[in-house]
Parts: C-alpha cells; structure tokens; sequence
C-alpha cells in the first residue's frame, strides 16, 4: 500500500510514534460497572410465571374492566356475579391468545367519577384470586394509580403495576414496585395537552421517570414505557405520537402501547367504541413495525391474529409446524 502523507508527516510519526494511528487521540472507556449506553434490544425478563423475549414477537395483553362505567362498553360490574364474568372473560382472552391479563377497577375514561381506594380493592382483588387460581401460566397486570389497590393486588396474585400516572409526581407506586421487586408499566400522562413537541417531550418525561424510578431501586429491566395514546393529548397529538413510536426505541425499554377502541379511532371513522376493532387493528401493526412489544386491547382475537401476521414478516416469528427451508 502506498504511504501518501508527506515526507514531513512520516518523519514526525518515525520519531513521535505516540502520535501516529489511533492512538493519537485519547478516549474514554467504559467504567467497570457502566451499561453500554447504546439503546438496542432489551434483555429478557421474568414476569411472575412467564419470561418474556423482548423482540421475539409481539406480545397480547387483555383488558378486564372490573366498572360499570368503561368508555369502551366493557365494563363488568353490571353483571350478575362480576367475578364469574371476569373469569370467562379471562378464560376466553387466554384462549384467543393473550399473554397478559390487565385488571383496572377505577375507569379512566374523560369525566368519570372517582372511587376510593377501598372500593377498588373490592372490586379488584377477587377478580385478581379468582383469575390466579384458574390460570396460573397467565400474568396478571393491576391498572391502578393508588399504591394501596397496587399492594393489594400484588396480594391477591397480580405480577405487574400498570400505573397511567408513571410520569406523575407521587412517588408512591415506583416505591410499591421497588419494595416488591415487581415490574412496572410507566405511562406518559399530562393534566392538559400543552406540547411544544409533543413527541420529544413524551420522550424527555419518561427518561426522567425511568431515572427517578431506578434511583429509588426499581431494577432497569423491570421497566416498562407506555407513550400514552389517548391521555393528555388531542387527536392530532395520538396520531403523532403513533406516527413517531419508533422515537421510544431510544429508551432502550419494552414498549406497551395502548390503542384499543380509543376515541381517536372513532373520530377518524366516525365510530363508536364497539366499532373500532379495524381500527384497532390497523393502528396494532403500525405500533408493531415501530417497535411495541406489547398491545394492550379489548379484541383479543382480532389483534393476536393481526400482531401474529406481522411479527411473521418483521420479526422472523414462526408458527409449530412451519415448513423448514422455505425461506420467508
């Protein structure tokens, strides 16, 4: 190979070999106790009975609304016996493939009515028992904001904090998740949709919760990111937040994302709740290809089928039984 610097580079390097090649200019290295750094693909973890393969495939989480009043027309305290319906219902998502069972007692819909923490224990706890005791190869997830349905929860049976206050300023439910050594699901929220960058700032308030989360002792990867689809934000905010999904991936965390029959959908489509399944679906697949590892849904059928689909063709899943050496 022909040496191209001039005469007097070479001369200089010939009596100062310190300063030639790569070694001419000082670098850091990582601290012996340092993480990498660099955002990739998030190691596996064990929640309650099932590990979970970040990246592998796409996994189902199934809502079980223990209210009369959800926003979706779902919840099930109008039944009979609440316990029993929540059990079938239970049942039938596990069937359908859910991998994740999300119990919430308090509705979050716009303009519903608060319950005391009490009341929602009521609620909740004997549906969480019920559903542990049935099936027990199935994680169970508590939709809760209030730490004392969370420890009663975790009582009962449940493995996972799904909190829609994770960037709140009550420290309370991370405190919950350090001292049970559990993981958590921290939401983006806001009281009012004020953004000047809607999708940088989801970003920027999560990687401060994930920060405070991990200095009050909650293990890194029992941390979970949810950007929010459809709290604190307009129509127009949900769909960028969708449309940008992608820019979570550089939390280097498990991504949950929660579209199912949201009324964003139904304003695009002029549809109410129980007419949204489409929708769902379509917005499940674009959350897929930008990196969500988990979809929480109403239609647990409809969306394990659609996720299964594109999981073949983005991520390599492939059913039992598939042909060997066909290629993709």
């Amino acid at each position: 190979m022909t040496d191209r610097r001039l005469p007097q580079e070479r001369n200089v390097v010939a009596e100062r070999p310190d300063l030639g090649g790569g070694a001419a200019t000082p670098s850091f290295g990582l601290p012996v106790d340092a993480e990498p750094g660099i955002p990739g693909r998030p190691r596996p973890v064990a929640i309650g009975p099932r590990t979970f393969a970040w990246g592998a495939r796409t996994y189902l989480m199934g809502i079980l609304n223990v209210t009369p009043d959800s926003f979706s027309g779902d919840g099930l305290l109008a039944a009979a016996d609440p316990v029993a319906a929540a059990l079938d219902q239970a049942r039938s998502m596990v069937a359908a493939g859910a991998d994740i069972l999300d119990v919430g007692g308090a509705s979050s819909r716009p303009g519903h009515a608060g319950i005391a923490p009490a009341e929602e224990i009521e609620r909740v706890v004997p549906v969480i028992a019920a559903v542990a005791a049935a099936l027990p190869d199935t994680v169970i997830s508590i939709d809760t904001t209030s730490p004392a349905v969370a420890v009663a929860a975790l009582d009962a049976g449940a493995h996972l904090l799904n909190d829609i206050w994770g960037v709140g300023d009550d420290p309370s439910m991370i405190a919950v998740a350090a001292a049970r050594g559990v993981p958590i699901v921290l939401m983006h929220n806001r009281a009012e949709p004020r953004y000047r960058n809607v999708m940088a700032e989801v970003v920027a308030d999560l990687q401060r919760t994930l920060e405070r989360a991990l200095d009050a002792g909650v293990a890194w990867d029992h941390l979970l990111v949810d950007p929010g689809f459809g709290f604190g934000k307009t129509p127009d905010h949900n769909l960028e937040v969708l449309a940008r999904l992608a820019d979570l991936r550089v939390l280097d965390r498990p991504i949950l994302l929660g579209t199912s029959r949201k009324s964003t959908l139904g304003k695009l489509l002029d549809l109410p709740p129980d007419q949204r399944e489409e929708a769902t679906a379509a917005s499940t697949v674009l959350g897929i290809a930008a990196g969500a590892d988990i979809v929480r849904v109403h239609d647990v059928r409809t969306n394990a089928r659609t996720a299964r689909v594109a999981d073949a063709i983005l991520r390599g899943w492939r059913p039992e039984g598939w042909p060997a050496g066909t290629g993709r």
